[in-house]
């Protein structure tokens, strides 16, 4: 399956390359229109800026073909990345036993029942959130794919599987996946409009993403405070990059089992946790209070 996507990224991607130049033709007409526009309404030149954007956007450009270049040119490095991925997942799979001895010896027998429960714990978390995620991921990446196929951008299945990947990385997900298709609606597209319907798409994604999908699939096996991922995302992104944003919710997911399991970790399992704000929380009690005070107010 893997094998499956990588291959069909990197035969839309050398189709991308190609149209490269078409798009750079494109996006210099779509900024000589955009400038013309704003020098009218503003009454002002904007001649040194227009060239500046120009050849930011040529540099982009030629910056995202020489990464796709790099990213899935046939290299060594990659070659030996693709094969000795399904000898890592074996051994990994073949001793997953001895690790789960390994943990029990580090721990006095007494203890061992709570730390099976622990670790099973710990797999049902991690195996739903993963689930979950790719899950949400592929609806995601069916949804955005027949957006952009009906308001007709050029690699609208590209763009789509490009966006819902992203997700992978809560909150921020749907925010970068979404910045690429607009960039490409823009700047290498005939008409605004295209940019504006991506926009009400991105819209309608995000909210059926942060309201729908996550809290309904992935959310209640987590069990974190939004706080503590919106963090965990960060350090984790400042730590390793886009992997680091990737892996950070189930490595705090882990640590919230373990704080909620062993006592002296409990107070890092509360601070984690969903519990402890709910004299803050809006409900629809509170809501109700407020109403009820307000027409004694006006009486």
């Amino acid at each position: 399956m893997v094998y499956g996507v990588l291959f069909f990224i990197y035969k839309e991607s050398a189709l991308f390359l190609t149209s490269v130049p078409e798009m750079k033709s494109q996006a210099s007409q779509n900024i000589n229109v955009i400038f013309s526009s704003l020098e009218k309404m503003l009454g002002v030149t904007s001649g040194e800026i227009k060239n500046s954007v120009s050849g930011l956007i040529e540099t982009v450009l030629s910056n995202s073909a020489n990464m796709a270049n790099t990213a899935f040119g046939i290299t060594f490095n990659t070659l030996f990345t693709i094969f000795v991925m399904p000898v890592y997942v074996f051994f990994l799979l073949y001793y997953r036993n001895k690790f789960k001895v390994f943990v029990l010896m580090l721990v006095p027998k007494q203890n061992h029942h709570k730390a099976e429960l622990i670790i099973e714990e710990v797999n049902s978390v991690a195996i739903h959130y993963i689930t979950g995620v790719f899950f949400v991921v592929t609806i995601l990446f069916v949804i955005n794919s027949i957006g952009f196929v009906i308001i007709g951008l050029r690699f609208a299945i590209l763009l789509g599987l490009f966006a819902a990947l992203m997700n992978f990385i809560p909150y921020y997900g749907t925010i970068i996946g979404y910045l690429f298709p607009f960039f490409i609606a823009v700047f290498t597209m005939d008409s605004p409009q295209y940019a504006f319907w991506v926009v009400v798409q991105f819209v309608i994604v995000q909210f059926t993403e942060n309201n729908i999908l996550t809290p309904n699939i992935v959310g209640a096996h987590v069990n974190i405070n939004p706080f503590m991922i919106i963090l965990a995302i960060t350090f984790g992104g400042f730590i390793w990059g886009l992997p680091g944003m990737f892996i950070a919710v189930p490595v705090v997911a882990v640590l919230r089992v373990l704080g909620e399991n062993i006592d002296r970790l409990k107070p890092i399992g509360f601070l984690l946790g969903k519990m402890g704000a709910e004299e803050h929380a809006v409900t629809m009690d509170k809501i109700k209070g407020a109403f009820k005070l307000k027409k004694r107010g006006e009486k």
